[in-house]
Formats: C-alpha cells, structure tokens, sequence
C-alpha cells in the first residue's frame, strides 16, 4: 500500500477561530483554560477531518498558539532572561511575551524579533541565542497533544522543527560566536523530546529541516551527519522532510542520512526525483511532495499519476505521497465559498481539497483508476476549463507588456538633483516625521465596510462615512504634530486585498483566511489572469485627504512585487511577466494620483525580499525583474513627485544594493525589533536617498519611550546623514488601537522635536 501523509494542516480554523480565541484571551474576555479549549476542538476537528479522508498518518505538533518554531524555542528552554523566566514549564503568558512583548499577566518586555519564513508570507519567532546558552526540556506540549490525538484513535506522526534549521534560524546575542557550539547540547534535549515520544508508542517522527534547499557551508553540511547519527532512538522511525526548493548538492547529503525515510518536494524540485531515486538507499520511504502546499490551483491528477506511477512500480509500499509542505500556507476548506465565481472555483483546491487529492492519487496507484473515475473526470474537466479559458488572456494588456522599453523604467534626473525640487517644495523639517499608512480598523470601519458589501449601505452613505473616518485621522495626525500624513486606509480591507477587488485578472474568496504571523490572517486574493485598471482606485480618497490639511498627504499604494507575492498567483505563465502586468496597471494609478495634485506617493513593496530565491545563483534574475516593475510603476512622474517605498520583516543587508537600484526617494524599514541590526549594512554600503528606519514595533501593544525612540535615531545618525533621515513606525498601525496609537505617535514627535533640538544645538 502507498501511504497517504500530510507535513501539516492550517490551524486558524475555517471561521479564524484561533485568531478570535487568541485575542479575546489577550484582551481579558476570556481565561487561560478557554483558551486551551479552543485550541483541544481546532486540533480535534482538524485531525479527524484528515482521517476521514483517509489518510494512513495523522500530523500533531503542526498546531501552535503562535508559531511552531516558538514552540520548539519554549519546549528547549530558551527563553531571554528578560521575560522573567524562572525554569519548569514554560507557561502561556512567558509564551506571549516572547512572542508580542505582552500578555494578560507578567511585565511587559521587548517581543523577539519576527521575520519571514524562507519565501513564504509567513512570520516566525526568531530564537536568541546566547554563548553560554542552557537547554532544558521546558514545554510538555507536544507530548500532551500526541496523547490527545491517540486516544482520540488516530495513528500519529509528530512533527518536529529540525534541530539544525532551528539553530540555523537562530540569532546570536551579545558576545558573537559559532552557533554550531551550541549544537552538542541542543542535540542532547532533542533526544529527550525523542525518547519521550518512543516512549508514548509514536512509529514516525517527521522532523523537519527546510534549511537543506539552502546554500550551506560545509560546517553545516557536516553537522547534518554526526546529528543525525547521535538522534537515532531504537524503535522510532524519523522521516528527514525538506520543502520549498530543490536540494542541488544538498541532494546525497539529504539521501545518505541515517534516518528511515526522505520528503522531497516535487513540486518546487520535480527535476531531482530521478536523482533521488537512484541515490535513496533501499531500506528507506520516499515521500513526494506532490501536490502544491504553497498555491490553489487544483493539481492535475493525471500529470501526477503519470509522475508517480513509475516511482511506485520501484519503491512499492515504499512510496508516500503528500503535499509539497504543509497546509499551513492554504486556505482550510473551499466548500465555505458560495460567492465565488464558480467556473474559477472548480479551478482551486484550498487544504481540504489537497487531502482529498492525495488520497485519491493513493487510491489510484493501489486500486486502480475505476475506484475514483468520477472524481478524476472532474478533475479533468476542470483542468482543461482553465487551460482553454479566454478569461486567461486580454491581448491588450500583453501588448503593453510588449511596448515597454527601458525608458519607462527612468525617472527624468537622479535622485540628488530630485531631491533639491521636493525639499523646496515640500519645506520638511530634520528628521521629518510620518506614518507607514494604515490606522487602526476599528469596530465602526469594518460594519461599514461590511454593510456596505451586504448592500445595507447605499454608496453615497458609505462614502460619507469613510470620509468622515478619514477626516478624524487627518485631525488626529495634525493635533500630535506628523509632518507628513495619511488618510489612514480606511476603506481598505488589506493592502493587497483591495487592489484584488479593483483590478481585472484577479478574483475574491469570502472564506479564504491564511495565516501571516500569530492573530493575523490575512485572505489573498487570486491572480487568475491577464491584469489591467479598470478606472482609478485610490485618487478620491487621497484627493479628499488632501483637501483637509495643508501638510502633504500621502498616495497609498501596494507595490507590484508585494501584489504578486501576496496573491494566489497564476502558475500557467512566468511571474515577471504576471508582475510586468501588475506594474503597468499600477503606472497608471501613481500618475493619476500627482495628475491629481498628490506630490508624495508611497508604493509599497513589503513582500521584495520574500520572493527573493532560496539559492544565491537565482537571485539575480529575480531582482532584476523585480527591481524592474517598481521602476516601471514609480518612474512616470515629474522630479518634484517623491516617492516613497517600505518594506518589512525580513533580512534586507545582503540585497541592498537592489533595494537603492529601485531609485525611490525615501524608503522605510523595519529596524525596531533588531534595534537596528539590519542598519549596520549601511556601514560598508552608500546608500544614496533617503531613509526612513522603523523606530518602534507596530506587532507588539508595548508604547515605545521617547527615550528609546532617541537612542535608535542617534544610531541610525551614526550610519546615515541625519538630513536623509526619517522618523516612523515600523510598519502600518491598522492591528492596533488608538489610545496606544496617539501615544506611541505623540513619543515619536516628541522624539524628533527632541533631535532637533540637539542638531540645532550641535551645529551652533
């Protein structure tokens, strides 16, 4: 028999229960044990879903309150000494403040750095490391849910982080030295947390370890072998799982290791099955990642059959199949869209629908084509609706794509010479203060928003009272004194999302929740065809904004880079054609918006980094075309339009010499949770324009003392002229409140009131 497994299932819940049960905990209106409910019935639900549909090994330890890594952070007993720990269980609220920076008890401390997970849109708690670190069994949660799951009657495979991906991820603190010292001790737990499930009458174990789609040093390369030799536990089969790219000379590290099974991902990687084939030594299970955990277009059953027939008639009750990754980057169930285009839904499969299609390929290679023939004809037919579908293609818009040249990409001067008309023409003090764009999504805006689409609202009144929430945001931003505003978003339901609902190509779910980090989930929209404006999208508001206030107002956008990687996007043509078109509709908007007199207008591309290619080799392509598209969508505009860029968590020192290639006027990152680590790059590197570094954390409810906020700005002065300089959060505010909002924004003002003063000072 072939076995049928999964790497991981989405643990929001269909509705988002997680999010609402996290932050009803997180406000009071729940306790600790509710909470723990919540979670019992998510897990509960979820794993019998997954037998129902058949398959032969159930995942626990995919389902986190926060984030997996965190989990295994806690479950080692690697906790900073500035959350209070004092040993024993790490307990939920210790957890929170890792992971946020605040919980319903304990003190307040800084939350530990966040950033994306490889390439997906998907944040994790970055562990700190120390020189002298200690590691402790400290967290008995995965084994608690094991137990769950087994006297529910499921047979279980527990799923681990990789010891050496974990400390990979790992970032060092203080005195700097080798992470890999730390590795004899980490090794020792981690056979503890083994034993215990051996203990517990676990068969598999699925440990996970990303990192070997990577470029490793040799040093790491040879850690993966005396690890895996040392965590060999008599009677417990580990599978080796490595997703999101192909191995390349990781390939016979990854086949020779001493465990008893290896997962590929054959989606990412479908040209090393042959290889690995041939090099997998025979007493071991291949898994084949099969079906796409990344994306949501339906797998066509018969390309897969084709490549997995062959591979059973060798490997026999050897073979396994499963998604590419886990689940986790999918919406849970499609069955929940009934507002959705339904010849576009029969070409989707959200995580429900990938079970099922691994179950009914497992049901093929064993029993043959007759047992599910219904179902492969509808997966057929769908398959063949979409690849001959005319809403695919618009012969306009490929066109365009066609007609753009390398002059679309220039601004009319460099940067110096621009800069000399926006600082005559907009007057902006040192160290001029902003914000990233969003306010705070109160209770009122969202009934708005969801009246108005239930059609409760007529247009006209729901106008009205969007221009009457972004009135009372211009007020606010001009009582604490901001130099340069925004009219708040308002009317945006996410910074992708809404652009998904104005432009041609691309298609809504109602239901379609994925998980971005911790509470936040966000729904993105599908990116199904060929992308054009059909009118303008944000020039009303902005132009409104502006009448308001006779400081400069912001444009809003979101980048083209950030729109695809955010979407569901097409597979059936090259993503830097996809984004061509993305930047061309965008072009469009950015000159419509200083048409209408809005001279500085922000295009965000917080998602650049995240698509950049595991591998160093395939870089370079990526960020040509990338870089490419913001140019095009930026560089229609006269020398005195300044624009704006942002981008947020993640690793951007490595790939800075692209972000200056885009040739914005002033950018904004994240820089707060590093306390300015990412700002050292600026050390070694020139960068020409301007920069905004963010000087407090939007994800944590912690308000940043002016005091604080002084020290990362003398810092950055340290590395940047203080005239290129800008004051702002590090990301938009619209998770927040407003109490906390005004005063972590009224610090900041005073923060930049107080560097003036000192320049001032300084220079008489």
């Amino acid at each position: 028999m072939t076995t049928a497994h999964n790497l991981g299932f989405p643990r929001i819940g269909a509705q988002r229960e997680l999010k609402k049960a996290q932050e009803a905990y997180w406000r009071g209106d729940i306790d600790a044990e509710q909470l723990e409910q919540t979670g019992r019935e998510l897990r509960a639900r979820h794993w019998q879903l997954q037998a129902d549909k058949g398959l032969a090994l159930i995942p626990v330890g995919d389902f986190s309150f926060y984030d997996t890594l965190l989990d295994l952070t806690a479950t080692l007993g690697v906790v900073p000494p500035r959350f209070g720990w004092e040993g024993g269980e790490v307990d939920l609220d210790t957890y929170f403040r890792m992971a946020r920076g605040r919980a319903p008890s304990g003190t307040p401390a800084a939350a530990c750095e966040m950033t994306k997970w490889f390439d997906t849109n998907y944040h994790y708690i970055v562990p700190e490391l120390e020189v002298d670190q200690l590691f402790a069994l400290s967290s008995s949660r995965l084994f608690e849910q094991v137990a769950e799951a087994q006297a529910l009657g499921h047979t279980v495979k527990a799923v681990l982080p990789g010891p050496l991906t974990w400390l990979w991820l790992g970032k060092t603190r203080g005195d700097d030295f080798d992470k890999l010292d730390l590795l004899d001790a980490l090794i020792g737990v981690y056979g503890e947390i083994l034993q215990r499930l051996r203990e517990q009458g676990v068969e598999w174990v699925q440990i996970d370890e990303p990192i070997l789609a990577l470029d490793l040093p040799q040093a790491w390369r040879n850690a993966f072998e005396s690890t895996y030799t040392r965590l060999q536990t008599p009677g417990l089969k580990r599978l080796l799982a490595t997703y999101f790219g192909p191995l390349q000379d990781n390939l016979d590290l990854a086949c020779r290791l001493p465990v008893d099974g290896l997962h590929v991902d054959a989606v990412r990687a479908p040209q090393e099955l042959a290889i690995v084939l041939d090099k997998l030594p025979t007493y071991k299970v291949l898994s084949v990642g099969i079906v796409d955990g990344r994306n949501i277009w339906r797998t066509d059953l018969d390309a897969a059959l084709a490549t997995l027939s062959p591979l059973k008639a060798r490997l026999g009750e050897r073979l396994w199949i499963a998604p590419s990754c886990s689940l986790l980057h999918v919406p849970v169930d499609l069955d929940g869209e009934d507002t959705l285009d339904a010849e576009i839904q029969s070409w989707l499969a959200f995580a429900v629908q990938k079970v099922e299609e691994i179950t009914t390929l497992q049901q093929v290679l064993d029993q043959g084509e007759e047992t599910v023939d219904e179902v492969l004809g509808v997966s057929r037919v769908a398959i063949a609706s979409r690849r001959h579908s005319e809403r695919t293609h618009n012969p306009a818009v490929r066109e365009g794509v066609a007609a753009i040249t390398d002059e679309l990409t220039q601004r009319n001067s460099p940067y110096p010479q621009r800069s000399i008309e926006q600082r005559k023409a907009f007057n902006l003090p040192l160290y001029p203060t902003t914000t990233i764009g969003s306010f705070p999504q109160t209770p009122t805006i969202r009934r708005v928003r969801r009246d108005f689409k239930q059609g409760k609202l007529t247009e006209n009144a729901y106008r009205e009272q969007i221009q009457a929430e972004i009135t009372e945001a211009i007020q606010r931003q001009e009582t604490l004194g901001l130099d340069v505003l925004v009219h708040g978003e308002a009317e945006r339901n996410d910074m992708v999302e809404y652009f998904g609902e104005q432009l041609a190509g691309f298609a809504l779910t109602a239901n379609g929740w994925v998980q971005s980090y911790g509470s936040r989930c966000v729904k993105p929209p599908v990116l199904f065809g060929d992308v054009s404006r059909p009118r303008p999208m944000t020039v009303d508001w902005a132009t409104y904004a502006q009448s308001l206030s006779d400081k400069p107002v912001k444009g809003m956008l979101t980048g083209p880079v950030t729109i695809l990687n955010w979407s569901f996007v097409r597979d059936d043509q090259p993503r830097a054609e996809t984004c061509e078109q993305i930047a061309l509709a965008l072009r469009d908007e950015v000159n419509d918006l200083e048409t209408a007199g809005i001279g500085i207008i922000q295009i965000d591309e917080a998602a650049l980094r995240e698509g950049l290619p595991l591998r160093k080799a395939d870089w370079k392509h990526y960020l040509d075309w990338a870089v490419r598209a913001f140019r095009i969508t930026a560089s229609g505009v006269a020398d005195v339009t300044q624009i704006h860029t942002h981008m947020c968590y993640s690793e951007f020192n490595d790939i800075i010499a692209s972000i200056a290639e885009m040739d914005a006027d002033v950018i904004t990152i994240e820089t707060s949770r590093s306390d300015m680590e990412l700002l050292d790059v600026f050390e070694d590197f020139h960068y020409p324009n301007e920069i905004g570094p963010g000087v407090y954390d939007i994800h944590s409810p912690n308000v940043p003392e002016i005091e604080q906020i002084v020290s990362l700005m003398e810092k950055a002065a340290r590395r940047i002229p203080a005239e290129r300089l800008w004051i702002n959060p590090d990301c938009g505010l619209k998770t927040r409140g407003w109490p906390e909002v005004e005063r972590a924004l009224e610090n900041m003002v005073s923060a930049a009131d107080t560097l003036r003063k000192a320049a001032a000072a300084s220079a008489a």
